[in-house]
């Protein structure tokens, strides 16, 4: 069976993006949970803020270098598999690229040596600092990664000349109608991923007795952070619809699989869209409530798919990969204010509440895959939204070149993904350090105990 080059293509970026993605969605938001530890212990003097801060550096060090590995690759296929996208929207990705790698990378890996290596060299004050600079660098990372995908899905600030894209307004460029939506989504996925994270190790470690006094710590302080942002992420994520429905009404269209422009238009909750016959199949619908969620009004008009014949995204995989995101939403409100009434007061959760954060561990990653592909399958078939379609900017590969790469990638994630989450498994199962409690209640180190001076939690 002869497959569609192009499409070869598209998923070899895909399959290079969703590996990507994982590492910059734990790093950004630990980065901040990092920083926190670090301020408790300059505040508290405890000895298990700063296990903590020891034992998640390490982790965070892998998981950034994971994303800088993944991210060169995939700027590399710009060049390799989408020539025309650089040819063509250049002057726009290149400096935002650029100022991405200079502001943001350099910091990150300089004052990560510090975080990493500093112990016993430096100042706590210089621990404090340089902390900061790592968390508000991967952030930065971030805001010009996020400003470069926002601009390809609602692109203002620019003009033509000769089919290729100039600048206009770099001001509009870069703070273009979704961005603010998109970067504020993205920025509380990635605590939110690094909160359950978190979390759910301290609680795996709980449930196979190793943990110590940091662990507690640790998973109150996970378990906080995803009980008051998950319930944000939900107001935010509604916000984010409404701009998304006012720019690209096409991608809504999908998510929700409404095929008929209609008033007052229900929301599916489970269906089997069938693009052939433009209609769904077994759908369950609540009435009107497509239309009031979108529009906030309970007969506002929501634009159907018939629309956009011919320039719409494929529509079964948008619509499931919403809702798979919209459920692993609703299990983290769930799960996180469950835990956090567990653990008021000091106390310590029961065992499901404990293998209920376990489970939850890594469910920030599907909740981020998910969002990312509603946001680039939906903007199928356009690579920058009514300016460039994918097909105009792909290189002319055969279809067997393109598969043989691809399977490459495929079997170099997985066996690097495979890599981290053991080495991720071997961290967590090493015994809690010894701590004893001194009658102030702050914590001292035995100082014989080597696993202490490597900073166990």
């Amino acid at each position: 069976m002869d497959i569609d080059p192009l499409v070869l293509a598209r998923i070899q970026f895909a399959t290079n993006i969703s590996f990507h993605i994982l590492f910059p969605a734990i790093s950004i938001g630990l980065g901040w949970l990092l920083l926190f530890f670090r301020v408790r212990f300059t505040q508290t003097g405890d000895k298990a803020w700063e296990y903590a801060y020891y034992f998640w550096v390490k982790i965070f060090a892998l998981t950034f270098a994971m994303g800088v590995v993944s991210g060169i690759t995939m700027s590399f296929q710009f060049g390799t598999n989408w020539p025309g996208f650089m040819e063509k929207a250049g002057n726009v990705a290149g400096p935002l690229l650029g100022y991405e790698v200079l502001s943001a990378f350099f910091l990150e890996a300089s004052f990560l040596g510090i975080m990493l290596f500093g112990k016993d060299r430096v100042s706590n004050r210089m621990h404090l600092i340089s902390t900061f600079l790592v968390a508000f660098g991967t952030t930065l990372s971030a805001f010009w990664i996020l400003s470069l995908n926002s601009w390809m899905q609602t692109p203002t600030g620019y003009y033509l000349e000769d089919g290729v894209v100039m600048v206009e307004s770099w001001w509009e460029v870069i703070f273009n109608p979704s961005f603010p939506y998109r970067f504020f989504h993205m920025v509380i996925a990635s605590v939110l991923t690094s909160a359950f994270l978190v979390a759910g190790v301290s609680a795996w470690r709980a449930l196979k007795n190793v943990d110590g006094p940091a662990t507690w710590k640790i998973m109150r302080t996970g378990v906080m952070v995803a009980a008051v942002l998950a319930p944000l992420q939900i107001f935010i994520g509604d916000l984010h619809g409404l701009n998304t429905l006012e720019h690209q009404p096409a991608k809504v269209a999908a998510m929700e699989a409404i095929w008929e422009t209609e008033e007052g238009a229900p929301f599916t909750v489970v269906a089997i869209p069938d693009e052939e016959s433009r209609s769904n199949k077994f759908a369950l619908e609540i009435p009107y409530a497509a239309s009031l969620v979108l529009t906030h009004e309970l007969k506002g008009e929501v634009k159907g798919l018939n629309e956009f014949v011919g320039e719409h995204p494929p529509v079964a995989i948008v619509f499931w990969s919403f809702r798979v995101m919209l459920a692993i939403g609703g299990l983290m409100v769930l799960v996180a204010w469950w835990a956090a009434w567990a653990l008021r007061n000091g106390r310590q959760a029961s065992k499901p509440v404990l293998a209920a954060l376990s489970a939850m561990t890594f469910s920030g990653w599907i909740a981020v895959l998910a969002g990312w592909y509603v946001t680039e399958i939906g903007r199928q078939p356009w690579i920058v939204d009514g300016v460039l379609k994918v097909q105009d900017v792909v290189a002319d590969h055969s279809a067997a070149t393109v598969s043989g790469t691809l399977f490459g990638y495929i079997l170099l994630y997985l066996f690097l993904l495979a890599s981290y989450i053991g080495a991720l498994r071997n961290l967590s199962a090493k015994p809690a350090a010894s701590l004893i409690l001194n009658p102030a209640g702050t914590a001292s180190a035995n100082t014989n105990d080597n696993t202490a001076k490597g900073g166990e939690s």
